[in-house]
């Protein structure tokens, strides 16, 4: 056990989503499993985080730059890594066959 949040959530995740669905396409998982987060981030409050949604606590929170650990609301996906700095090359190899 690494991380006791993570555990704690995939325990969950697994416990009320995963052993108790039957998915019948990846569409429909995709969807399952969106509604299923969406409900644990904004609707449902954790002891832990003094009966907030992990949303609202997010939104109160600010980090040490004095910007809110809130993500913005986006359509847009949010980058996991940054950009490759100016100029390191972002080409892929490719890899022979055989």
């Amino acid at each position: 056990m690494q991380n006791g949040f993570v555990e704690s959530f995939n325990g969950r995740m697994r416990d009320e989503l995963l052993n108790e669905t039957m998915f019948r396409t990846m569409a429909h998982a995709r969807d399952l499993i969106q509604a299923w987060a969406d409900d644990y981030n904004e609707e449902r409050p954790h002891s832990a985080l003094g009966y907030q949604t992990p949303k609202a606590f997010a939104e109160r929170l600010f980090t040490a730059t004095g910007s809110s650990a809130a993500p913005e609301e986006s359509s847009a996906q949010q980058p996991v890594a940054q950009p490759a700095p100016i100029g390191v090359s972002t080409q892929r190899a490719l890899i022979p066959s055989g």
